[in-house]
This record gives structure tokens, C-alpha cells and sequence, in this order.
């Protein structure tokens, strides 16, 4: 696997160039909560085509490459928005498509991808972070996309931060949730190009938060995590081959905590109409709570893609189970 680097603003600009056929900007909006000390602005990747972020990355992955390379198909490991977005992507180019998924996906994304004509392969969760972190591959003959390291995936995930500066120049601060870290990464490559000021937050459930331990230790370490409803975000431990471009990009992290994500998503709901998943909603927890969401703050609303039943449940003032 080679080692992804931090994607320069050309390869951002071409990547919007590819993917602009195929879905449409998405829009940023104020979100009036009158608080006196900042300024919240929701990036609503909710409103693509697939309902996330992911698509972005999978256009741009597939567009970048020749025939060729597509000629036996494509797949990519995912827990399940990139498994949707490649999957809407393969469709539209008439390429086949599997993706490689844990049973505990949310059933929404299994069945997206299973819609577009996709094949869902389900592998162990252990299996599942070995294929990300390139430890093993699957032994099929696809073009395997890797949903973190793959520069292409990297640029995709940057034309979010170009819309961002292009359309609140005066940024001061923009939340991107962390999961395997391309979206966080991508962004933070584009706005600290234009906007080398602005400051870029990882935010992750405080029950899943590699990102925080890596910044305290100094290195990437292993941590206990605790079962949480969030599905896209956290993890036992940071990709390393990633880790290093997103350190040098992140000015820190901000951890929040479910009751904290489910309020943030009934307030998005009340005040907006805007449905988000656990992830979503997670930058906005963490602009009303962070003492870093000062000025003007971007809160990527990276998708909305839940569960009826668990959706329902944190409308009615719970929190969906594991």
C-alpha cells in the first residue's frame, strides 16, 4: 500500500471538476442558536444523492482511474457509507461492485448498496480493520479502493473543505467527524491551504476516541472502547499510514458523548429538519459543548443515513442501542 499524502488544491479543483456531473454542491446554512461567542454553520453532506459525504470520494476514485484498472470491477472495505457511495458511483459507470462489510452495519447502508446492484460480502470486524489498515487483502480480482489511504479518496474528501472556504471565506473553525480519518484529513487539506488560519478539530465518540489518546501519547496506541450506536466514527485504534498527514493537519481533537450526539440530532431535527446519523450530528455536539468552537464554526454534517427504529428512539429522547 502506498502511503497517501496530503492532497495539493489542484488535486482537490480536478477532483470537483469530475464529480461535479454526478452530484450537485451541498449547501452551507446557519444554524441560529444565539449563542454569543460563535457562529454555527452546518455543511450538509445529508443532502447527496446517497445522504452522506462518501460519495464524493467514491466518484472521484472511480473517475481517476482507467478502464483498465475497472475492467474486473471495483470494492472497498467499509462499515457502511462508502460501501453506498462506491456503490451508487459503480451504477452510474456501469462497473461492477462488492463491498466488504461487518454484520452490524446499519441495514440502511446494506441495503443501498444491495439496491444499486452492489454485493455485500461480510467479513468479521477483525477481518475488516486487517483489509483497512492493508494488513491483508481480499483474494478477488476487483480493484480494491481503500476508503482511507487512497489519494484519490483523500481528494475526493477535499472538495468538501474548497466549498466551505469558497462559500464563508471568514471561517474560524470547522468539525469534521473522525472516523478512519480521509474525510478530517481531506478537508483539513483544503482549508488550511486557503485558509491557513482556520482551525481544524477532529471530534469522535468518547467511547471510541484513538484520535485523543494519539494526541496525548504522542503516538498511535491501542484503547478499550466501549459499544456505542455510532457506528461511523471511532475505533480500537488511528491507520497508521494515515496518522501522519492528519497530525500535521489537526489542531486537535474534541470528544463528546451520546447523550451530547443525540441531543445535538433532536436539535437538528427541531430546528432544521435535518435527519442525521450519530456521526453527523457529532460535529455539532461538539461546536454547542467544545471551548475551541469560537468565532464563526463549520460542522460537517457528514450524513443521515440511520435506522428508522434507532432514529426513532433519539427522537423520543433515548439512546439507540449498540
Amino acid at each position: 500500500m502506498n502511503a497517501p499524502r496530503r492532497p495539493t488544491i489542484s488535486e482537490i479543483a480536478a477532483a470537483r471538476s469530475r464529480i461535479a456531473p454526478y452530484m450537485p454542491r451541498t449547501p452551507l446554512v446557519r444554524l441560529d442558536l444565539g449563542l454569543p461567542d460563535r457562529q454555527i454553520f452546518l455543511k450538509l453532506e445529508t443532502l447527496s444523492p446517497i445522504g452522506a459525504f462518501k460519495l464524493r470520494p467514491a466518484l472521484n476514485a472511480l473517475l481517476s482511474r482507467d478502464a483498465d484498472a475497472l475492467a474486473n470491477g471495483v470494492a472497498t472495505t467499509s462499515s457502511g457509507n462508502m460501501a453506498y457511495g462506491m456503490a451508487w458511483a459503480a451504477n452510474r459507470l456501469g462497473v461492477p461492485m462488492a463491498a466488504y462489510m461487518y454484520s452490524g452495519a446499519p441495514q440502511t447502508k446494506i441495503s443501498g448498496v444491495r439496491r444499486l446492484g452492489g454485493e455485500v460480502r461480510f467479513i468479521s470486524m477483525e477481518t475488516w480493520w486487517q483489509y483497512i489498515i492493508g494488513a491483508d487483502r481480499p483474494d478477488f480480482p476487483e480493484l480494491l479502493i481503500n476508503p482511507v489511504t487512497d489519494q484519490a479518496v483523500l481528494a475526493g474528501n477535499g472538495t468538501i473543505g474548497m466549498e466551505i472556504i469558497e462559500d464563508l471565506p471568514e471561517v474560524d473553525v470547522v468539525l469534521a467527524p473522525y472516523g478512519g480519518g480521509s474525510m478530517t484529513t481531506g478537508v483539513a487539506s483544503a482549508v488550511k491551504t486557503l485558509k491557513p488560519q482556520a482551525k481544524i478539530f477532529a471530534v469522535e465518540d468518547e467511547n471510541a476516541a484513538p484520535v485523543t489518546a494519539a494526541l496525548a501519547a504522542g503516538r498511535i496506541v491501542d484503547i478499550e472502547t466501549r459499544p456505542s450506536f455510532i457506528k461511523s466514527i471511532g475505533g480500537p485504534s488511528l491507520v497508521p499510514q494515515l496518522w501522519p498527514v492528519a497530525r500535521e493537519l489537526v489542531d486537535g481533537a474534541v470528544t463528546v458523548s451520546l447523550d451530547q450526539v443525540t441531543e445535538a440530532m433532536r436539535l437538528l431535527f427541531s430546528k432544521a429538519k435535518i435527519v442525521a446519523e450519530g456521526a453527523g450530528a457529532a460535529s455539532l455536539a461538539a461546536a454547542i459543548t467544545s471551548e475551541h468552537a469560537i468565532g464563526n464554526v463549520v460542522c460537517v454534517i457528514s450524513g443521515g443515513n440511520i435506522d428508522a427504529t434507532a432514529y426513532a428512539t433519539v427522537l423520543a429522547g433515548g439512546i439507540p442501542e449498540p
